[in-house]
């Protein structure tokens, strides 16, 4: 059931053409194959599997899809072995910005690492530096061919490491040269944010935005500390916000069990039979951002299915979800291709795509008046364009 009654058919070529937005995208996982295998052969890196850039793709995304963590981690390091250098990230920048844009993206936030790019010495100001440079070549080769797009990027530490209070400070350094916030990322079990609580007293004092990797691979209590404890701003996935709702008086994942026969399910249960846990509620209330990956999730099995993504019901609930890639290269996927997927198994046409457009770009960590001017100016004139005039949403359902 679409957000707009009566929208236009999402097809991958409306998808394609479409302006969207993307929150939540690794640099380190959007890596071109064919640069790979240059980069490499260039610094002199000799563990890449075997193949050109066609083999090399699937191979990512074989790994990805393998069910083994260990094969799936050991995609990154191939891809952190090309991102050494100032050129070489200059590069993969700069060809992340063009790619999205040629797939109709307008805005992004692109998340990496700095401390996981030093091997080579450079310094982590030196990182930040290449990166935002490459960006900006990026946009303006973008703009050349027609393509307008606006990067930004988020700075990650890693939730194992100890650094997080340092990035948070270089996030800041930079935050008026093209850095617009900060995350953590990294292995949710074992590792909670409260670890670095310090790293987001930090940000709120200097009235900075950061979001948190939360409600992935670990449940309630991830998304919970990551708001309540730490303060976030978005939620990096969230997609587990589902084990504080019940159908017909089941856990979500009681009752999906049992409806994981019909791929429509989540689009045909009616919304009075649903009810909102105390977390869930608050959640939806603020308007907490959800950075949803669907293909992602499949790949990490937090999601059954695209049918059965929660994302479906979340967006018919009126949560603040917003459509993201994650890792690109691993998941051999674009936005476009992310938006068609949920359009061919979850019944979305380009009123959902809108809705979550916009979901996303006021969501975004850019100054208000900014983030108005590509609503109005961009997006809200691209739909138009392709169909979409902005039918009033639907009644907010109880819950």
């Amino acid at each position: 059931m679409s957000i707009a009654a009566s929208a236009p058919a999402l097809t991958s070529a409306t998808a394609l053409a479409a302006p969207k937005v993307l929150l939540h995208d690794h640099l380190d996982g959007g890596v071109r194959p064919a640069t790979i295998i240059e980069l490499a052969a260039a610094n002199g890196y000799a563990s890449l599997p075997p193949g050109d850039a066609d083999t090399l793709a699937r191979w990512f995304r074989d790994s990805a899809d393998s069910g083994s963590l260990p094969r799936y981690l050991e995609t990154f390091d191939h891809t952190l072995a090309v991102m050494q250098t100032r050129d070489e990230l200059f590069r993969v920048a700069s060809e992340c910005a063009q790619d999205l844009a040629a797939d109709g993206v307008v805005y992004a936030e692109s998340r990496y690492a700095p401390e996981q790019h030093l091997r080579a010495g450079l310094t982590l100001e030196g990182v930040v530096e290449a990166v935002n440079a490459g960006f900006r070549d990026g946009e303006e080769r973008a703009a050349a061919d027609g393509r307008p797009i606006r990067v930004t990027a988020l700075l990650t530490a890693m939730r194992h490491a100890a650094n997080a209070t340092e990035i948070a400070r270089l996030a800041i350094r930079y935050r008026d040269e093209g850095v617009s916030g900060f995350d953590i990322a990294g292995a949710e079990a074992g590792y909670p944010p409260t670890r670095h609580l310090d790293a987001f007293e930090y940000l709120r004092r200097e009235n900075a935005h950061f979001t948190i990797h939360a409600g992935e691979a670990f449940g309630l209590p991830s998304i919970w500390e990551a708001i309540q404890w730490c303060g976030a701003d978005r939620l990096g996935h969230g997609v587990r916000i589902v084990d504080d709702i019940t159908i017909d008086g089941a856990p979500f994942a009681e009752w999906l069990e049992g409806a994981k026969s019909n791929p429509a399910a989540l689009v045909e249960v009616e919304l009075d039979r649903v009810r909102l846990g105390r977390l869930a509620a608050y959640v939806r209330d603020m308007r907490i951002p959800l950075e949803m990956c669907p293909s992602s999730n499949l790949q990490t099995s937090a999601a059954l299915s695209i049918s059965l993504h929660p994302i479906t019901l979340l967006k018919r609930l009126r949560f603040r979800v917003t459509l993201n890639t994650d890792n690109r290269l691993m998941s051999g996927t674009t936005m476009s291709r992310e938006a068609s997927l949920l359009a061919e198994a979850a019944g979305w046409d380009l009123g959902d795509l809108r809705w979550v457009t916009i979901n996303a770009m006021k969501s975004a960590f850019i100054p208000f008046d900014e983030r108005l001017a590509i609503i109005d100016d961009i997006i809200k004139p691209g739909y138009t364009a392709v169909g979409v005039d902005g039918s009033p949403p639907a009644p907010a359902p109880s819950a």
